[in-house]
């Protein structure tokens, strides 16, 4: 990656639909099927509205509770791999921050959530997010909460909804974001201290993932793509590919144990794809499901 003022030249530029939540989406839908996901949302009136809509369709996402702007763009994200996958993201939320509580009311998206079996909220509007969880809490579903850009505002403005929030899935710099505390167990423990009904998912990139509850861990060693001939190629969507794929092991009424497989099989084999949605299929991932070691 080049330093300030550094210019680095690119050997290839890539253009797709992308954003966390419609990855997540479509990751799910590639393991539970086409019509069983639908994805919350907004977009602008631009060419890269339409190509979402056209992927989701493909894909099998139900699209019906987006919403539109007309005056906004899309959301875009800018992100810059180096040759060992790693990578840099730049975010424009665009239409996305228009997306309110009062949205939620809306009576299709009230109606999908009524039938939802699991709710993963990643990255709208703060309020909105709190909104959902709360509807979605208040329906009786299991809420998982991917922070994102929001484990800046930190513990004291987040606690509302974590009250509403299942499963906490978030990578290290985003627990140590919210909790202060570097060390994973002891920022686990500061959560559930005062949520003891919440699980903390992190995501340990190459390293695996680790699940906290209450006094218990379970640990997931990561995929060695090297002993089923593959290698990493791109990390960009590796977190929205282990979110969809926990969350349709929930949907499908697996334990914690075989969804932090689930969603590290799906991680380690979207890495050693180029695309951003190269989550796995069903056949796929189940095929080496049983390389992910799980241990408590």
């Amino acid at each position: 990656m080049p330093r300030a003022g550094e210019e680095a030249v690119v050997d290839q530029i890539l253009q797709a639909p992308g954003g966390k939540a419609g990855n997540c989406a479509v990751a799910a839908a590639r393991l539970l099927g086409k019509g069983r996901v639908a994805v919350l949302g907004a977009l602008g009136d631009d060419t890269a509205a339409k190509d979402h809509l056209r992927a989701f369709n493909e894909e099998g996402v139900v699209s019906s509770g987006l919403k539109f702007c007309s005056e906004l763009n899309s959301g875009q994200a800018f992100i810059a791999v180096d040759e060992s996958g790693e990578n840099v993201i730049y975010s424009y939320s665009g239409a996305n921050a228009s997306l309110t509580p009062e949205d939620v009311n809306d009576p299709e998206r009230r109606m999908l959530l009524s039938q939802a079996a699991v709710v993963a909220i990643m990255n709208p509007p703060f309020e909105t997010a709190a909104r959902v969880a709360d509807a979605s809490s208040r329906l009786g579903k299991k809420v998982t909460f991917d922070p994102g850009v929001r484990s800046q505002m930190g513990l004291g403005a987040l606690r509302p909804l974590l009250g509403n929030v299942n499963y906490l899935i978030a990578n290290e710099s985003e627990i140590r974001n919210i909790t202060g505390l570097s060390n994973p167990v002891d920022a686990a423990r500061k959560l559930t201290s005062e949520h003891l009904h919440l699980k903390i998912v992190q995501k340990l990139g190459g390293r695996g993932s680790i699940m906290f509850h209450e006094s218990s861990s379970i640990f997931a060693d990561a995929l060695n793509l090297g002993r089923i001939g593959m290698s990493v190629v791109n990390t960009v969507g590796c977190g929205d590919s282990f979110l969809g794929a926990f969350v349709a092991a929930l949907v499908e009424g697996l334990p914690d144990l075989d969804a932090l497989r689930w969603g590290t099989c799906a991680a380690g084999l979207k890495a050693a794809k180029r695309e951003t949605r190269g989550s796995p299929n069903r056949e796929t991932m189940l095929k080496y499901l049983d390389y992910v070691n799980v241990r408590s």
